[in-house]
């Protein structure tokens, strides 16, 4: 052999092994196309085909933080309903599972199988449980202990539970908004351990319905804190209701209506109804709606007895986890007083208007972005990062706000933030911004220094650091 043949098949060999350290030894059909990168502290996932090939594409990149979500999740689920993470799987098997629509039954069932395919030792009864963890803990916990208190099953009603009143959004339209067309922008209000996991965008292109852009967490299909848009022009988000009392456990889990909606809905009229159908009354919230060919929004207040809609062409809504509807609030809400403005959901009420009313005709996505990091307490009448700003920060301390809304001290607060306009949404992208979107970082070494009462949470509390905020459209590939 010549001395320039074998100087190619040296080179052909040195090819060969690059490539094959390059490559996945057996990459696995279903991930064919899903990918996912990293950008401004968010985790950006694509995923698309079949409700198993989502679910796996899904369980399979996200590994890593769907484990770390799942102690997340255990470790609070167990600290507030004083039951263990094998109630909440079985729950999940028994109440929430039969009541799935199929489609949904097989991603979950994908996602388990994406994470096994990882070594990581979770099977379906967590995963649904992980979707269900904010309705099981917060609407079904709470009536199943009130059940069990009357058939004399415990001498208590266990531990006290109440739906939670978490984010500040709004949505608006016409004369309202800079260019007339429809602005939309949420803050998600959770804990600290979840807020610096709630930092995933999710872009799904499914083999059935529109496609969606949503922010989400680890191993739950629909967003859940709640922002997205799909293809068809729907802009939906949401506030909890407060105080809201109500369970069904013959509906359907609102994590399956939630996304089917915005998967299916193509109107307003579609959404409302997907939502409405079998509600089983879990994570009871104020929906805000938006289509942006139309330009028109609506506000749904989902209760379990009480769904009343509100709908215009030309102004807002806004939301902070109040009760609208006085029907809703005498049957469904356990004493949520509208009068009392010390209160955080009443509090952001009022800094809502006085924010609307002062800048009729001039909103627009950046002003959205400055709203979200607003720390104006309308109660105080002072800038102060609290529990009565728009940007929640509750690891403050509290003055006048009830002890059942907000502990003394609690790491939490505005954790993320989101916005789009109608022009946004029609190229499919939305604007995200990870940690308090006022720019404040979280630093769990200090706190728990200074709050032991919090060792329960020292194994899931971690530094929440806040990012720049980011544009993410539909079909993206991120850093090339």
């Amino acid at each position: 052999m010549s001395a320039r043949s074998c100087r190619c098949v040296s080179l052909l060999a040195l090819i060969a092994v690059a490539a094959a350290h390059a490559a996945p030894k057996s990459q696995d059909s279903r991930l064919e196309g899903a990918y996912r990168f990293e950008r401004g502290g968010w985790t950006y996932v694509h995923l698309h085909g079949s409700p198993e090939q989502i679910g796996y594409q899904h369980g399979y990149l996200l590994s890593a933080e769907i484990e770390d979500t799942y102690h997340v999740l255990k470790v609070e689920t167990e600290h507030v309903t004083r039951r263990d993470w094998a109630f909440f799987r079985e729950a999940g098997r028994t109440i929430l599972w039969p009541r799935i629509d199929p489609e949904y039954q097989k991603e979950l069932q994908g996602i388990a199988d994406g994470v096994a395919a990882k070594g990581v030792n979770l099977d379906v009864w967590d995963i649904v449980a992980m979707n269900g963890k904010i309705e099981l803990q917060d609407y079904y916990v709470p009536w199943l202990n009130k059940q069990e208190r009357a058939q004399g099953l415990r001498s208590d009603d266990g531990p006290v539970i109440k739906a939670p009143g978490n984010c500040s959004a709004f949505v608006a339209t016409g004369s309202y908004t800079r260019d007339g067309k429809i602005v939309i922008a949420h803050n998600n209000w959770s804990s600290y351990a979840e807020g610096a996991r709630w930092v995933i965008i999710f872009d799904i292109q499914p083999e059935h319905g529109h496609r969606i852009l949503m922010d989400g967490l680890a191993a739950v299909i629909t967003s859940q804190d709640d922002f997205g848009i799909n293809d068809a022009g729907i802009m939906i988000t949401e506030t909890t209701i407060t105080q809201f009392v109500g369970w069904d456990s013959k509906g359907k889990p609102e994590f399956v209506r939630s996304r089917k909606a915005l998967q299916y809905a193509d109107s307003i009229d579609g959404y409302v109804a997907t939502m409405i159908k079998d509600n089983n009354g879990g994570y009871a919230n104020d929906w805000l709606i938006g289509d942006r060919k139309t330009g028109e929004i609506a506000y749904l207040e989902l209760g379990l007895k009480n769904t009343p809609v509100w709908r215009k062409k030309d102004g807002y809504f806004a939301s902070s986890n109040f009760a609208r509807d006085p029907k809703l609030i005498q049957d469904e809400t356990d004493g949520f007083d509208t009068k009392d403005l010390s209160s955080s959901p009443n509090a952001r009420r009022i800094r809502w208007e006085d924010l609307m009313a002062a800048n009729k005709g001039k909103i627009d996505v950046l002003m959205a972005e400055q709203f979200l990091a607003d720390h104006e307490d309308s109660f105080l009448k002072e800038k102060r990062a609290d529990q009565r700003s728009l940007c929640g920060h509750a690891d403050v301390a509290k003055e006048g706000i009830p002890e059942w809304e907000w502990p003394a001290y609690y790491p939490g607060g505005a954790v993320q933030g989101k916005a789009a306009d109608s022009d946004m949404a029609a190229k499919m992208s939305l604007v995200a911004h990870a940690g308090h979107p006022c720019g404040e970082d979280f630093l769990a070494k200090p706190f728990l220094a200074a709050h032991p009462e919090y060792a329960w949470a020292s194994s899931i509390l971690k530094d929440m650091k806040a990012g720049p905020w980011t544009v993410f459209s539909a079909g993206e590939k991120g850093p090339q």
